[in-house]
């Protein structure tokens, strides 16, 4: 397994950021939350603070964990423990070329990353919205 840290960024508003996958990396320009692999002797929130700054540049206050999910993809079989984030300070860079999205229910980012899609329904269950996996490309 490849254990990644992956972080669902709330703003007040509701909105949730998406980001899409950098250029030479799998599944580049796909949308997808933020995050990445955990390293050996990091925790969860430890990763995930690592993985925010380097890709975004900005600081996260507490991430509170939520739920884990797992996906098989061609390149990895990983392990995704999903963080809650709504508190962080700075400002976001994009530094790995990639795009960044703050997307209402349902979000209209295309195409987004398979792994994405059991975390989208669980949030879209817990807000008392529906869920409909074709309309998002799934």
């Amino acid at each position: 397994w490849t254990e990644v840290a992956a972080g669902i960024l709330l703003r007040a508003d509701g909105r949730m950021l998406l980001s899409s996958r950098p250029p030479g990396k799998p599944y580049e320009g796909y949308w997808e939350f933020p995050g990445g692999k955990i390293e050996a002797g990091e925790s969860v929130e430890q990763a995930l603070r690592r993985e925010l700054q380097e890709e975004l540049g900005i600081t996260i206050a507490a991430a509170q964990r939520w739920k884990v999910t797992e996906h098989d993809y061609p390149h990895a079989l990983v392990r995704l423990h999903w963080c809650k984030v709504f508190e962080w300070q700075g400002e976001f860079e994009m530094r790995e070329g990639q795009s960044m999205a703050w997307q209402t229910w349902p979000p209209t980012v295309r195409p987004l990353l398979p792994g994405a899609f059991p975390v989208l329904e669980m949030l879209a269950w817990e807000w008392g919205l529906p869920f409909d996996a074709a309309a998002l490309g799934g």
